[in-house]
């Protein structure tokens, strides 16, 4: 019999966690490569097979599946409470670093260093978003029933403004047609390589039978439902009793949840949603803003969605919305209610939903439906890129000039990420630096 999981001691477990928040660099693949690197096949806690289990069940929900498949094995392990920490304690270190970040950058941004620095930045990228959409793109698109919902995704909201919930539930709807005339096009399986039979015997073996706590019943789904709701309406009641006054801390906490259910596909699918509520709806702050949000979020450790820490921050302080001048604080409002709201439905899918979206995995007619939200995904990346490119090679708008330099800086970004396989965050430091020497002579 495999030793159980208990025999890993919650303090050794909370201080990996807290590790692995400040090391996960790269991305959510370069996250769950570390992940698989040390609980796999360096500690044992878990087996390659019940891994990959895990992180299919991951691959299927909104959110970031880095951070929830953290909160999976940490719940696996440690039941709730193990889960809770594991999944708070990889986003916290990159909350407070890009806190630290974006104050920086809004006190010093226009100083000519920062400047140069952040010139540089933008178009790689607007390069890392593009190779997003080809990445996932590649991934997802398999013939053209994927293919046309990806295209129709980008042209209705290229063209038509659509906003961003219509193109996920039209996707969705699109892929349950498709999976009742073509099952065969939309059988969705995430595959990462085949399970390694011979190793040592792991604490969650692939014999290990699923604790008590994981197993489905009605009555535990209830419960967990009830006390996440009620968790997130006493968080937004607070909220919302400051009155209408400034309601913005309540509006982002609406808005924050809202993007959290559509967040299929990752940060970058994520992204476009925030761009149309919070620049163009809300006004809590700029395209360039954004751009620059993106670029500071590539740069830092944890899950890239931590962009919504950035927002906040920069939607708080550009609001004031304590009403005292202390825009510092009013910042740090921003952000930790933009971070609790996004995160707290990851929670709820993982605790609640674990045993229940398990025991369907691999089900075409689950399946179906979130292959062509996928494939629309891939449209709203490529009009993100599309967007960004915009801004940023022609920054006076298309009646200006193109600035030739940005182009040729996410023209290389490109190429070091697609053809040379470099990572994002040398690209982004390389890019910056030329930005800065540019700058310098100039």
């Amino acid at each position: 019999m495999s030793p159980s999981a208990s025999t890993v001691p919650l303090g050794q477990a909370l201080l990996f966690w807290l590790k692995l928040g400040f090391v996960s660099f790269g991305g959510p693949a370069g996250q769950i490569a570390l992940m698989h690197t040390e609980l796999v096949e360096r500690r044992r806690w878990i087996s390659e097979r019940r891994f990959l289990h895990a992180l299919n069940y991951c691959m299927l929900l909104p959110g970031p599946e880095a951070q929830q498949l953290a909160t999976y094995l940490g719940w696996l392990m440690h039941r709730t409470w193990g889960g809770v920490a594991a999944g708070t304690l990889f986003v916290l270190p990159s909350f407070f670093v890009l806190v630290a970040l974006t104050w920086i950058y809004l006190r010093f941004g226009s100083a000519p260093a920062v400047a140069g620095f952040l010139y540089g930045i933008k178009p790689a990228v607007t390069a890392i978003v593009l190779f997003a959409a080809w990445r996932i793109g590649s991934r997802t698109l398999h013939g053209p029933w994927h293919w046309g919902i990806a295209v129709a995704a980008f042209v209705a909201i290229f063209a038509f403004d659509v906003p961003f919930p219509a193109i996920v539930i039209a996707g969705g709807l699109a892929g349950w047609i498709g999976g009742h005339l073509r099952p065969d096009r939309f059988s969705r399986t995430a595959s990462h390589g085949a399970a390694d039979a011979a190793h040592a015997p792991a604490l969650i073996d692939d014999t290990t039978p699923p604790p008590p706590h994981a197993r489905f019943s009605w009555s535990r789904l209830a419960l967990v439902v009830a006390v996440f709701v009620a968790l997130w309406a006493a968080a937004f009641g607070a909220l919302a009793a400051r009155g209408p006054a400034d309601a913005t801390l309540a509006r982002m906490a609406a808005f924050f949840t809202r993007a959290a259910l559509l967040t299929f596909g990752g940060a970058y699918g994520m992204l476009p949603y925030v761009l149309q509520g919070a620049v163009a709806k809300h006004g809590w702050l700029t395209a360039d803003q954004m751009i620059d949000g993106l670029a500071l979020g590539e740069t830092t450790p944890g899950p890239l969605i931590m962009i919504v820490a950035f927002v906040g921050f920069v939607g708080g302080w550009t609001k004031d919305v304590l009403a005292a001048g202390a825009l510092f604080w009013s910042g740090v409002a921003g952000a930790a209610v933009a971070t609790f709201f996004t995160f707290l439905p990851s929670f709820l899918f993982i605790l609640a939903g674990g045993p229940l979206v398990e025991s369907t995995h691999g089900d075409v007619r689950f399946t179906a439906p979130l292959a062509g939200i996928t494939a629309a995904i891939v449209g709203v990346i490529v009009d993100l890129a599309a967007f960004f490119a915009w801004h940023v090679f022609w920054p006076h708008g298309f009646a200006g000039s193109l600035d030739g330099l940005s182009l040729a800086i996410a023209l290389a970004a490109f190429v070091a990420l697609y053809r040379f396989r470099v990572g994002v965050v040398p690209v982004i430091v390389a890019a910056g630096a030329c930005g800065l020497l540019v700058r310098l002579l100039s």
